[in-house]
């Protein structure tokens, strides 16, 4: 990372050579916008303007330079020549050389020859651009990057308050996306891209010197380079000459364009030559986009936005929250649409505006990266998609489902969870616990109608294959290839978003098949392999290689892996072992861990169990593996635990089911001995448990080892946690452990001490579900993306993925449908007989009525004050909930750059006017 400290010239400094330092500062102030400095403040050689230009020129390029007078004013090779009384030969290099900085830039002259041309730019946007650019300049001057920042945000501090809408010929202009203007019959000409391309016959595209400049400095926020930026006419062919871009068709363009807006990127044009000219149509990142990361700091949104601000029809919106994850400036945020109980609305703030206020450094906002990645108003929004781990778009997919739109749900469902069918079948529905229909009479039955919806792509030729790109097209090469170690649902979750965003990814899966614990963990009764077959199957389509029998730490090790050259890891092996309790007996013949029961009857149902079987927990786990035993053959199941009948941490479905199917539970019993005969299992001894947590709520059980039951049996299953086995695989890694075997890893990235592995699942957060370990796969995934390119931070400008509930206690519900909970049906048979699923999806008609049950808590709302109408919210909604209108029409009056004043004048006199009517009447 560059220190910007480094550059700063020491208050003692001394130039070498006093003339050269006399010329460089009336170049800087030459070609600077820097309005304190045209006015008086003079230059000095502790100015970035300065210190640039010193590094890069030769005092006989920087008074070949000043000859030239004025920027942007062109000149040929024969009148520079005489203009500088050098030769053609010796004036065509020195234009050559000073055309491969950047610090000239060339076009074509209108006259019948359009003979070249060449030209003194402003810094920004301009030169700093051309060099940033050039890779041979930046690897000689690294500095550049910090120059650029500098000269992108010092020359406008204190006076963007006074840049009247449009950005007065400053900088850069927000265009919205034309697909969301094209039905507003008050649009302009200049609003609309396809005017901007229809004015020239040349096109080009290069790297973006933002996305450059920000991982030079270490600043990245995970917008990786690429060829982003299309040049136009003149400078199409300048930038291909430099070698900095090559030549692209109109139809590119219009890829390109439409790539952008996919993957949330701003369009804006160049703003420094009135409405008849640009030289660039750039697609920005917001995090690293100088333009738009200079309005936000110094909160004065007129310096990009559009003429367009952003409005939601709350009726229509589902909260589905993709609008609000696009939007380049936080200007959406998930809010309620139901009203309080009061009958009024939530009122949500907006963003001051310096329109009728003093404005200084008090009133810039300096975290404006990560605010705008903020989702969600402290009031709270819809429970469903706030308690779901992955935060699945809920209302979205449901309303979609009622609409009969069933595909269109799937794809919304698999943005946020590449295992829908899976997670229908056994998510523990937080969703539902926090539904608000629930405060009413039933909570809607959310995971059946995610089931039936994935359940109908399970069945068709076609399957549905999410697009997998990278950023700027194409796909990563195999320089940037990552390795998933373990197969679970962590781990192919982190795999499926990395190859989504075009990353060649590799799973090691020590088992004969993909899957984790969904495959030799969970009972097919509950979850039917062909279900995690067919899902896993999906991914491989994609692209995702799958190596099965692997086990990394014996036939491959991460060292090897590394020199195979991969450039990342994600471990997930999961928590695949079990835990004994600890008590005499516990080695003898007939007892065995839950864990290991279930993996051997996962790979083979035809095992049978004899005699009376114990099973030791309380968890969902000691459930599956009762019901499991049951099937098995097992006499008779009792299933003890510590807890009592309402603390048991398993589902209370679940426990219903198990004790349906003759198994008796037993509360607030602990393991005291395993009696053994000839080495093998006569039963089981219990002690009271009087408490198993204590006052400050951890895990302290306490016994009374008097009051004691024996249960006679033949088999003893201990399901009271699990563990990691980790062997081989750490070795020679950095990678430390907690105590209790789970991995050390940053609780935001995922980043262990080895900065290239990444870790979750349940190797990180202790034994879970499969959506928390879905949810931390996706988490690896955003920082790996980041972390394999140099010059990204893991944290700036991360969509944290936090999500308030809203107050259910404080909400006034006027109307809603009287249907009751709808059930599934059951398929025929006996289920403690089979280890078929015997539960069915949904019918169609059933979604419907469900579906029809729910509330539509959750709603979007825009701060229009800090919108800056780009419209790429509206290219997201599937419901037309969102839409842009013309607003702000003065905003599409466009300046030459030597013309601002003409535009910033009037307006900072009418803005002082509106300061002092505020200062003397007190009304905001």
């Amino acid at each position: 990372m560059i220190n910007e400290r480094d550059f700063w010239q020491d208050p003692n400094y001394v130039a070498e050579d006093p003339e050269k330092e006399q010329l460089v500062l009336q170049l800087g102030k030459l070609i600077t916008d820097r309005v304190a400095k045209k006015l008086g403040n003079k230059l000095n050689n502790r100015d970035p303007e300065y210190w640039m230009l010193d590094r890069i020129l030769e005092k006989e390029e920087v008074r070949f330079l000043l000859n030239f007078k004025k920027t942007r004013v062109p000149y040929s090779v024969p009148e520079l020549a005489q203009m500088n009384n050098m030769s053609l030969e010796d004036t065509q290099k020195m234009v050559e050389h000073l055309r491969f900085l950047g610090i000239i830039e060339q076009n074509r002259a209108k006259t019948p020859d359009k003979h070249l041309q060449y030209e003194l730019p402003i810094f920004v946007p301009g030169s700093a651009e051309f060099m940033m650019m050039q890779d041979a300049v930046t690897q000689a001057h690294p500095e550049l990057a910090t120059f650029f920042n500098l000269m992108t945000q010092i020359p406008l501090a204190g006076v963007t308050q006074m840049v009247p809408p449009g950005g007065a010929g400053v900088g850069m202009h927000v265009i919205p996306v034309e697909k969301a203007i094209s039905t507003e019959n008050k649009s302009v000409s200049v609003e609309h891209l396809s005017r901007w391309i229809d004015m020239y016959d040349k096109f080009g595209v290069g790297q973006c010197s933002c996305r450059k400049q920000q991982a030079m400095r270490g600043e990245g926020s995970g917008e990786i380079e690429g060829e982003y930026c299309i040049s136009v006419g003149d400078m199409a062919e300048y930038m291909a000459d430099r070698g900095i871009g090559r030549y692209i068709t109109k139809e590119e363009v219009y890829e390109i364009l439409e790539r952008a807006e996919r993957h949330g990127y701003v369009h804006q044009i160049t703003n420094i030559d009135g409405d008849g000219k640009i030289v660039a149509i750039c697609n920005c990142a917001p995090g690293v986009c100088n333009a738009l990361r200079t309005s936000q700091l110094f909160n004065t949104p007129n310096m990009s936005a559009s003429a367009y601000r952003a409005h939601v029809d709350k009726d229509k919106c589902v909260a589905c929250g993709k609008c609000v994850e696009v939007c380049p400036v936080g200007a959406a945020k998930l809010g309620q649409k139901l009203c309080k109980k009061d009958g009024s609305s939530v009122t949500y703030p907006k963003a001051e505006l310096p329109d009728n206020k003093k404005w200084g450094p008090e009133k810039w906002n300096y975290n404006y990266r990560d605010d705008a990645k903020i989702n969600c108003y402290e009031t709270g929004t819809a429970p469903c998609k706030s308690a779901c781990p992955v935060h699945l778009s809920v209302q979205g997919y449901i309303k979609m489902a009622s609409e009969g739109r069933f595909e269109d749900a799937l794809k919304l469902i698999k943005q946020d969870n590449p295992f829908p069918m899976i997670c229908g079948a056994i998510c523990n529905r937080r969703c539902e616990d926090a539904c608000t229909r629930g405060t009413i009479d039933e909570p809607l039955a959310i995971d059946e109608i995610k089931k039936f919806i994935a359940s109908l792509d399970l069945n068709k030729d076609e399957r549905y294959v999410p697009l997998c790109e990278k950023h700027d097209g194409g796909m990563w090469g195999d320089e940037y290839k990552v390795a998933v170690i373990g197969g679970g649902p962590a781990g192919l979750a982190c795999a499926y978003f990395l190859r989504r965003d075009g990353y060649p990814v590799t799973v090691f899966e020590k088992e004969k098949r993909p899957g984790g614990m969904l495959m030799n963990g969970i009972p097919s009764y509950r979850l039917e392999k062909d279900i995690i077959d067919a899902e896993i199957d999906v991914m491989r389509k994609m692209g995702v290689e799958i190596r099965t029998g692997v086990n990394v730490g014996e036939d491959v090790t991460i060292e090897s892996l590394r020199a195979q050259g991969y450039k990342a890891f994600f471990i997930a092996v999961g928590c695949q072992g079990g835990r004994l309790a600890g008590v005499p007996g516990e080695d003898a013949d007939g007892v065995m861990t839950g864990v290991d029961f279930l993996r051997k009857i996962n790979l083979d149902n035809t095992i049978k169990v004899t005699g009376d079987t114990v099973v030791v927990g309380g968890g969902n786990v000691a459930v599956d593996v009762a019901r499991t035993a049951v099937r098995a053959g097992a006499s008779k199941v009792t299933m003890l635990c510590l807890e009592g009948e309402k603390e048991m941490p398993a589902a209370d479905d679940e426990v219903e089911e198990a004790k349906e199917e003759g198994i008796e539970v037993k509360n607030g019993w602990g393991p005291k001995e395993i009696k053994v005969e000839n080495g093998k299992v006569v039963s089981i001894v219990f002690k009271k448990c009087t408490q198993v947590k204590d006052a400050d709520g951890r895990f302290n059980p306490q016994y009374d080892e008097n009051d004691t039951i024996e249960i006679p049996c033949e088999n003893v299953l201990l399901s009271i946690g699990q563990s990691i086995k980790w062997g081989k695989l750490l070795d020679g890694t950095n990678v430390k452990l907690r105590p209790n075997g789970g991995i050390i890893a940053d609780p935001l990235t995922l980043q262990t001490d080895d900065p290239d592995i990444f870790a979750g699942g349940d190797v990180y957060t202790g034994p879970r579900f499969a959506i928390d370990a879905i949810a931390g796969g996706r988490e690896g995934a955003v920082s790996i993306n980041r972390f394999v390119h140099k010059g990204n931070r893991l944290d700036l400008a991360r969509d944290r993925r936090e999500f308030i509930e809203l107050n259910k206690d404080d909400i006034n519900v006027e109307q809603f449908d009287n249907a009751k909970r709808q059930v599934p049906g059951k398929k025929a048979g006996v289920s403690k007989d089979t280890f078929e699923d015997l539960r069915m999806t949904f019918t169609p008609e059933q979604v419907k009525v469900e579906a029809g049950r729910c509330l539509g808590c959750g709603a979007t709302t825009v701060d229009t004050n800090r919108c800056i109408g780009c419209g790429l919210c509206t290219t997201k909604c599937e419901f037309d909930a969102i839409h842009i209108t013309r607003d702000i029409p003065e905003a599409s009056t466009m300046y030459r750059s030597e013309d601002k004043l003409k535009a910033v004048g009037p307006y900072a006199i009418k803005r002082g006017f509106k300061i002092l009517k505020t200062k003397v009447t007190g009304e905001d």
